[in-house]
């Protein structure tokens, strides 16, 4: 009898099987470096595993695989795509065409609000919006983050909200943030920049644009880091960078122009750096 039942039952688990991956291939479209594809341009998709708040506002298009959370708070632009087990927490906006990949955090169900612009991808496990690991932050505190454009936060990112009220931890646009980098707390990043996996920004760094940072790199608290400079790897940064320079070493120290960066942007031999 209980082989009978078991040649029953493997055709309908065959079938539930079949059925729930067709859902979570439509559920969850593929993406292709900056391009991405959905079934539909205009309907939004929720996979019924996942927890969506009715007060959530979602836009067009958009799609939530299985197991995600979204809060009451969370704004979704048109097109944005959740993967697996992604969450959104707390005051919340997310621009269109916003991509979070497994695992990934964003925002806490804290005072204050974190905000993204358009075309960002957040990575597997990355969190972004949370509280800051500072001891003069004060419970109850209104705190933010706010991030521009067409940027990559790779695996693991970590970046944390302002420390106080009326202060902001800012991102700008176009910036690759590599795999383990952590951003801490009022930091003010600026455009096209790159930072290899784990880079580390202690608390108020202030970075400018076209910067590029090799791995395994710390940068002390309050340091200005000038446009089109580049750290070399391991390096230690304690105090600020001028702009156009290269910095290395345990106790980073200047080494002089950043010659090939400054190549690669179109600079020229005669050109005067101001």
């Amino acid at each position: 009898m209980s082989f009978l039942l078991l040649k029953v039952r493997r055709p309908c688990l065959s079938s539930l099987s079949t059925l729930f991956l067709r859902r979570l291939s439509t559920a969850i479209p593929h993406v292709y470096g900056d391009k991405y594809e959905t079934s539909s341009s205009s309907s939004s998709f929720i996979h019924p595993t996942s927890i969506v708040h009715p007060n959530a506002i979602i836009g067009q298009g958009v799609s939530v695989g299985p197991f995600c959370t979204i809060g009451s708070a969370a704004k979704l632009g048109d097109g944005c795509l959740l993967y697996p087990s992604s969450h959104i927490f707390g005051n919340t906006e997310l621009g269109d065409h916003c991509i979070l990949m497994t695992g990934a955090v964003v925002g806490d169900d804290l005072p204050g609000q974190t905000v993204f612009g358009c075309n960002n991808i957040i990575g597997h496990h990355a969190v972004v919006g949370v509280k800051c690991q500072d001891m003069k932050y004060k419970s109850g505190d209104e705190c933010f983050v706010d991030v521009g454009n067409n940027n990559e936060f790779r695996e693991h990112v970590s970046i944390h909200r302002s420390s106080k009220s009326g202060d902001r931890t800012v991102i700008g646009d176009n910036n690759l943030i590599m795999g383990s980098c952590h951003i801490a707390h009022d930091c003010k990043i600026g455009n096209y920049n790159i930072f290899a996996n784990n880079t580390l920004l202690a608390g108020h760094v202030v970075v400018e644009d076209y910067t590029h940072t090799a791995g395994a790199i710390v940068i002390h608290q309050f340091c200005h880091i000038g446009s089109h400079s580049f750290i070399g790897g391991g390096s230690v940064v304690s105090q600020d960078v001028p702009k156009y320079s290269m910095v290395a070493g345990e106790r980073a120290v200047l080494r002089g122009l950043n010659l090939e960066g400054l190549r690669r942007r179109g600079f020229n031999v005669t050109e005067d750096l101001d």
